[in-house]
């Protein structure tokens, strides 16, 4: 079974909790898309609900699908955002920003009554860090950011360096929907997630990092089982 299908799979379950009038916040990256599409499905047969974008990217697939659209200012109070997580851990502690959406996905997610994350079971670990950590910075004074990013690693117990992330081999930096710069820490492992977290909101030119702690209510990770895919829920304890 490809990946493409444990997405869809994912995606699936996770439908099944839309309902009519639901104001709904949507993520952003590849299983994303695949709950865009599936939504995009129901509201052609008639379900009418409303959702708040992550990204730009987001915002162009549901307008493709058909999907009804406010802002966060529209609407500030959101019933469910579903999205997905470049990692997830027993504990529904998770790393975004693969998609260089983090900041956005984070506001939606803090403002919806509810987070559901879709996934495939491979992005499930027992310790966060194996994927790059995003953390989204401020243009201004990069260079004193990224060492105080450096020490707050290290204070942190994690062994590893921040990278700033590159749009292209030109070496041109890749900036967000916000306009951010983002450094990528490759960390191997976290140990102390919450701590880290906390050093990293300290530094001044940290907008927002890719630990998503506390946040998440429930996991869909989708896993093959023969010729089908089987669905795990994962509920934070």
């Amino acid at each position: 079974m490809s990946a493409p299908d444990l997405r869809r799979a994912a995606a699936a379950r996770a439908l099944e909790l839309v309902e009519p009038e639901m104001r709904l916040g949507i993520g952003t990256g590849s299983t994303a898309a695949a709950f865009i599409a599936l939504l995009g499905d129901r509201v052609r047969a008639g379900l009418d609900v409303i959702g708040v974008p992550t990204s730009e990217a987001t915002r162009i697939a549901c307008e493709r699908e058909g999907i009804r659209l406010a802002t966060l200012d529209e609407l500030p109070e959101l019933d469910l955002t579903i999205d997905g997580a470049d990692e997830v851990d027993a504990n529904l502690r998770l790393i975004k920003g693969g998609g260089a959406a983090l900041l956005r996905e984070k506001i939606v997610a803090m403002a919806s009554r509810r987070m559901v994350v879709i996934a495939d079971a491979a992005k499930r670990v027992e310790t966060l860090g194996a994927f790059p950590l995003p953390i989204e910075v401020n243009g201004f004074g990069l260079g004193a950011t990224w060492r105080a990013v450096e020490a707050a690693l290290a204070e942190s117990g994690c062994a590893g360096k921040p990278l700033t992330r590159r749009l292209d081999a030109a070496g041109e930096p890749l900036l967000t929907d916000g306009g951010h710069a983002l450094l990528d820490a490759h960390l191997g492992s976290i140990p102390d997630p919450e701590g880290l977290s906390a050093r990293l909101w300290a530094v001044p030119g940290v907008v927002e990092h890719g630990l998503f702690l506390g946040i998440a209510d429930t996991a869909f990770l989708a896993e093959a089982s023969g010729s089908e895919a089987r669905v795990t829920v994962l509920s934070r304890p």
